[in-house]
């Protein structure tokens, strides 16, 4: 089983009651905006950073595209994280 795709402006319903918010660009473009409550966590310091993600509560993922974010989903798939959603467009596409 896969992550998903969800419209980034639509992100509040990904994220839901307990999920966890991850953007994972690099701290220079997170200082720019994100969305609220995102956890900074770049994609390269992914693989190290597991530890601070929970296996049992949804991953939703932020990018400026969504190019980054279908990689860091598909990572996650591969490392045993079950439910994975992918914000589609990435902050590029994001209205607020």
């Amino acid at each position: 089983m896969g992550h998903r795709d969800h419209p980034v402006n639509d992100w509040s319903a990904a994220v839901g009651a307990d999920g966890q918010l991850v953007d994972v660009r690099e701290p220079a473009e997170v200082a720019q905006g994100s969305l609220p409550g995102a956890v900074n966590i770049p994609l390269g310091e992914l693989a190290d950073r597991l530890a601070d993600l929970s296996k049992d509560r949804r991953v939703v993922l932020l990018c400026r595209s969504g190019n980054r974010s279908t990689q860091a989903a598909r990572f996650l798939t591969s490392a045993g994280f079950g439910d994975v959603v992918n914000l589609s467009g990435g902050m590029l596409a994001y209205t607020g």
